[in-house]
């Protein structure tokens, strides 16, 4: 049996890609999608990750931090790897950015290994579903309301059955924009809100008892995430059909362990390129010890072969602005179908290439 090649270079380079326009939830406002990308080779085979994160640091720690960790060593050895990266970052501060930033080398390590045995990634792990459900996510608060309109209704005719949007935490205007959401969509689509932590406990108690005749199906963040007892008693005051999440800032097992114990969400929410795919991955285990959803955060083609082999799995947010970014820049790796994602069959890895030359022009100083 021949020997698997070592890692040899690792290339890491960041961009900063303009939104269509200013772009705004309930506790914050940007215009533009940050993001580093991360490349490994090993002989002739190449594996790619990212994260969209502060992308000029994160890049500056992967090159000089992470690098040495990983080049001259055998993807064989993911697990030593990505152990020896956080321990590489403690005294730089492994959550947040670092945490981030050992995502990005933590999917090029995967899909550079499957790419070695000529695998798709989803068949590495081992595969438990086909296709992948997903549901329309955006509705910004900068939005007018013919296009928050138009958004909702585009989603509604690629099959989605289920489509969320931003809200802040004045009441009426929440209940302006939920009264438009339902009227777009219809009554058979399951419409799902985000408050990105604006809301105190009673604040949001209030919000949600307002919105009961729409039939909202997930409140996210109604409080911050870091409240867990917030988040556990609102879900005693919402209907049964309403479900709690939250997750999507969370960095290690030890966060969503926390969360879970504390009986805070009705479904975990994970992001790959916060917790990388090794994270992602126990990330699952632990909702299927808990007996609790699991969704996937923004960045559909990165999370598409953990949908797939996940031990459960609800469904991969359809994000907008990751949509937009991933048509971009990158080969994709998927079609959507009847509100699906349905995987390219003959991708290996996990399917994604970037494209150099139509990334170039949005790329960063090192």
């Amino acid at each position: 049996m021949s020997a698997v090649p070592l890692i040899d270079d690792l290339e890491v380079s960041s961009y900063r890609v303009p939104t269509q326009g200013p772009e705004a939830d309930g506790t914050l406002e940007w215009d533009a999608t940050e993001l580093v990308v991360v490349h490994l080779s090993a002989g002739a085979v190449h594996g790619m990750g990212y994260s969209y994160t502060a992308a000029s640091p994160a890049a500056a720690l992967v090159r000089e931090k992470l690098a040495p960790c990983v080049v001259g060593r055998s993807t064989e050895d993911i697990p030593m790897l990505w152990r020896d990266m956080q321990r590489t970052l403690r005294n730089v501060g492994v959550p947040g950015l670092g945490m981030m930033a050992i995502a990005a080398v933590d999917q090029a390590l995967w899909d550079l290994r499957a790419r070695q045995l000529e695998l798709p990634l989803s068949a590495l792990w081992g595969q438990l579903r086909t296709s992948v459900p997903a549901y329309g996510s955006g509705g910004f608060l900068t939005y007018s309301e013919e296009q928050l309109e138009a958004q909702l209704r585009g989603w509604v005719e690629q099959g989605f059955a289920a489509v969320k949007i931003k809200l802040g935490a004045e009441v009426s205007d929440a209940e302006r924009r939920v009264d438009l959401a339902r009227r777009a969509i219809g009554p058979d689509v399951s419409l799902m809100v985000d408050l990105n932590g604006a809301c105190d406990r009673r604040g949001a108690a209030a919000m949600l008892a307002r919105l009961a005749p729409y039939e909202i199906a997930w409140v996210e963040e109604p409080v911050s995430s870091d409240d867990l007892a917030g988040l556990r008693w609102l879900r005693d005051q919402v209907p049964s059909g309403t479900a709690i999440a939250a997750g999507e800032y969370g960095w290690d097992l030890r966060y969503f362990r926390r969360m879970l114990e504390a009986g805070a969400v009705d479904v975990l929410q994970a992001d790959a390129t916060r917790c990388g795919y090794t994270g992602f991955l126990g990330t699952a285990h632990l909702c299927e010890a808990f007996g609790v959803g699991l969704s996937a955060h923004c960045a559909p083609g990165i999370h598409l072969p953990l949908a797939r082999a996940a031990p459960v799995f609800t469904h991969q947010e359809y994000f907008h602005d990751h949509v937009r970014l991933e048509a971009m820049l990158f080969q994709t790796n998927h079609r959507v179908e009847a509100g699906q994602l349905q995987p390219d069959e003959d991708c290996i890895g996990h399917g994604m290439r970037l494209l150099r030359s139509e990334a170039e022009p949005f790329r960063l100083s090192p």
